[in-house]
């Protein structure tokens, strides 16, 4: 495919140098393109819908007109009007000076039937044969060059591949150590729970334990205070009444003068008990203190 692109730009070098033996050699090389012909037929059916606009932020896919140059480029109608409408005019692919009057062609893509039919028509076999074959040469050309764009594109994408699943792989294996780390933690963190809801059971039944006996302790100090209420309201109702008797004189008579008998008196309490002849005896003073003492007693256990 190459050699046919170099033997065309030869043959327009040698056209331009030697006008007058450019027929011979344009025969002599069409004939030995023959056998390359057929490979290229078969490049061109199978890449027949291939021809892309060389522009660089354009390539889209060519159809009505196109410009084509003699460094073997072609353009869109539109970046091709725009990018050779100044002089001179250079290539966008290449950077080629066109200068000629042929160097620079705005093409059909899809002629018509009676365009095909005279275009050609009237010109030597061999001239038919050196116009198709550079017409297959450039054809070829234009596949090469964007199969090679396509094998740098797929390089180039395989290489980012790469470098993704590189990353991807780092990042995998990063993940994989923190989830390690995590679990460690949840283990530990589980662990951590455990002994937290152990506690709080152990303290739970502590808790009752404690409201069990506060609980005890709150109905023991209820039944004291209550009896203490009980007795500090009896005591209030003794001090209302006096504790002894007003003094009764002795009837008797005795041995002194204005001796007087005192007897105990308690609110709600039993009497002392008293003999048959106490009636006609005078109580000594022990004799009386030892009455409240006894009179006292029978009420206090009375009262318990």
């Amino acid at each position: 495919m190459l050699r046919a692109t170099l033997h065309m730009r030869a043959d327009v070098a040698t056209r331009r140098s030697n006008p007058g033996g450019a027929e011979a050699t344009s025969f002599s090389r069409a004939l030995g393109l023959r056998l390359e012909s057929g490979t290229a037929l078969y490049i061109m059916s199978l890449c027949e819908d291939m021809l892309l606009c060389n522009y660089r932020k354009c390539r889209i896919k060519l159809s009505g007109y196109a410009w084509v140059t003699a460094c073997s480029h072609i353009f869109c109608d539109q970046h091709g009007s725009g990018e050779f409408s100044r002089s001179p005019a250079i290539c966008p692919a290449c950077n080629s000076t066109l200068s000629g009057k042929l160097d620079i062609v705005r093409t059909e893509l899809s002629p018509s039937e009676e365009y095909k039919a005279m275009v050609l028509a009237g010109l030597r076999p061999e001239i038919v044969l050196d116009i198709s074959s550079r017409a297959l040469a450039f054809w070829t050309y234009q596949v090469h060059q964007e199969r090679l764009y396509q094998e740098y594109k797929f390089s180039k994408a395989e290489g980012h591949l790469k470098q993704m699943e590189k990353i991807h792989t780092q990042q995998i294996q990063s993940k994989d150590v923190e989830l390690t780390s995590m679990k460690g933690e949840v283990n530990s963190m589980k662990k951590v729970l455990e002994e937290y809801k152990k506690k709080f059971s152990d303290i739970s039944e502590k808790l009752m334990e404690r409201n069990r006996q506060y609980q005890k302790l709150q109905g023991l100090y209820d039944s004291l205070r209550l009896r203490n209420i009980t007795i500090a309201n009896q005591e209030g109702n003794k001090s209302k009444f006096p504790l002894d008797s007003p003094p009764v004189q002795n009837r008797g008579g005795g041995d002194g003068d204005g001796d007087f008998q005192f007897r105990p008196f308690f609110v709600g309490s039993p009497t002392a008990p008293e003999t048959s002849n106490n009636f006609f005896n005078f109580a000594s003073p022990s004799r009386e203190l030892e009455q409240q003492q006894v009179s006292s007693r029978a009420f206090k256990v009375k009262r318990i």
